[in-house]
């Protein structure tokens, strides 16, 4: 019964216009109060004494160190368990991100590959189960104060004419108006560097259709756009008509060395590994963001520093869409 129930909170009915309203609303979020956030992903939280494919001591270093960070609220980029049928990898999630519940943190999650394995419908439900903030919804869009968070899954059907595609269609079509930031949630990447193209087949069709339905519409959003995406063990940014492209997954996931980077990437720096997450400060109609990457993981002592910065200026009626970057 309770697969049932959230089956039919998951997804919306083929038939009829999409819902065009958010779906979750926090009226905790007041819109001229400033925000703090914090993005990341892929951790695959697991047994601490799995030490293959993910990192125990720093992925839950991160987890500490991004709750020390006072964020309003979490956006997980995905593969947040190491294999999401195993309920006990979720324990282990719950046990070294005690302090995210401590601090009544707000945790809005996507979809990765990893929240499947061992099987996709009690991956699935365990998902559910542990993020149940977002209410059963596997998509799903949250209004916070002058920012909305539109988080997708990459597990439903593909193409533009899905439940998913029509419904993000009308979601952009149909932005509140105090909303000045837009962030979207995806596990696999929008844009990405030339290596993950040749040799990985990144992005995906799945994530260019969905792409093409934010470009398409990106020229009318008032809202300044974010899209963030995980799946490559590393740190990536682009910047595309105007919207950011963030790949954030150093987690705590084995990381992944980009030895090629295109001169569309605007994080330049060759350092390796790239553990780190993000956070996003929105202020006086200006969102900036800050790359942290832990600085020496095999540190006694970890600390992190600042690598990459971008702020977007909200834009007003007529306004020219501007970004000022820096990356060090």
């Amino acid at each position: 019964m309770v697969l049932l129930f959230l089956a039919a909170c998951a997804f919306p009915a083929a038939a009829g216009p999409p819902d065009s309203k958010p779906t979750l609303t926090f009226a905790q979020f007041a819109s001229a109060a400033p925000l703090r956030l914090v993005a990341y992903g892929d951790s695959r939280f697991t047994d601490p004494s799995v030490t293959r494919g993910t990192n125990p001591r720093i992925r839950k270093w991160l987890a500490e160190r991004v709750a020390a960070e006072h964020p309003a609220a979490l956006l997980l980029t995905g593969d947040t368990p190491y294999t999401g049928a195993n309920s006990n990898d979720w324990q282990v999630f719950q046990k070294e991100t005690a302090a995210w519940r401590e601090g009544n943190l707000l945790q809005l999650p996507t979809i990765g590959n990893h929240e499947i394995y061992g099987g996709e419908e009690q991956g699935i439900a365990n998902y559910l189960k542990n993020f149940p903030q977002i209410a059963g919804h596997r998509y799903y869009s949250a209004l916070l104060g002058s920012v909305e968070v539109i988080s997708l899954d990459m597990r439903s059907a593909p193409g533009k004419a899905s439940p998913q595609a029509r419904w993000f269609a009308a979601q952009l079509d149909h932005l509140p108006k105090q909303v000045e930031f837009l962030l979207i949630l995806y596990h696999i990447p929008w844009m990405a560097d030339r290596q993950s193209q040749l040799f990985v087949n990144l992005p995906s069709k799945d994530a260019l259709d969905l792409r093409e339905i934010l470009e398409a519409r990106v020229g009318r959003l008032r809202a300044r756009v974010v899209v963030f995406n995980g799946h490559i063990h590393n740190y990536e940014r682009f910047e595309r008509l105007g919207v950011e492209y963030v790949i954030t997954g150093g987690g705590g996931a084995e990381p992944y060395p980009v030895l090629l980077r295109g001169d569309e990437d605007l994080y330049r720096d060759t350092a390796f590994p790239v553990y780190h997450y993000l956070t996003l400060d929105v202020s006086a109609h200006r969102l900036h963001a800050v790359m942290w990457k832990v600085k020496d993981p095999d540190a006694t002592g970890l600390r992190v520093e600042a690598k990459d910065e971008f702020t977007l200026t909200a834009q007003a009626e007529g306004q020219t869409k501007a970004v000022k970057n820096r990356s060090r």
